[in-house]
């Protein structure tokens, strides 16, 4: 099962209504092409300053690896830490700059892969409540599977708000 943020772009006209279209679902994990090819994944993504992040990093590291004369291993070892930490960090990389440009982090979805997620998320999307046109306060979190709501359905330590003590 795969985790994904569900981000919606900002409204280009405010009267305008939401495209579904247009949702960027975020899988949460590692990226092996960002491992692989770290700065040409940041390219495709158009993740412009953290690309500039990552070039200045690396330039300064490399310049450091060079001045001290570090050895083959060393600058090998230091080039795999930095495509790892970029592979291990580029959903965060990406939900960062989603939301630096404005976007809104509608929530969570659980699903086996890109499109049952996306079944689940815009079925349970489509059923919600429709806020007032000024309103933005209908940010939903919970698209996991329906609880019956049972006392028995509480996992951990942690009871349905309002229940019992």
């Amino acid at each position: 099962m795969s985790v994904y943020t569900v981000h919606e772009p900002p409204l280009r006209d405010p009267g305008a209504s939401v495209d579904p279209e247009r949702f960027v679902f975020v899988r949460d994990g590692f990226y092996f092409w960002a491992l692989v090819f770290g700065p040409l994944w940041l390219l495709w993504r158009r993740l412009w300053l953290a690309l500039l992040f990552y070039v200045i990093a690396f330039v300064v590291v490399e310049g450091a690896l060079w001045y001290f004369k570090a050895g083959f291993g060393a600058q090998a070892a230091i080039n795999a830490a930095f495509g790892l930490l970029l592979g291990m960090e580029a959903s965060s990389v990406w939900r960062w700059t989603l939301a630096r440009r404005g976007w809104n982090n509608l929530g969570v979805v659980v699903g086996d892969d890109l499109e049952s997620a996306e079944r689940r998320f815009f079925q349970i999307w489509r059923e919600r409540p429709q806020p007032a046109a000024a309103s933005k306060s209908a940010v939903l979190t919970n698209y996991g599977p329906k609880s019956s709501g049972n006392a028995d359905d509480v996992i951990g330590l942690f009871p349905e708000p309002g229940g019992p003590r």
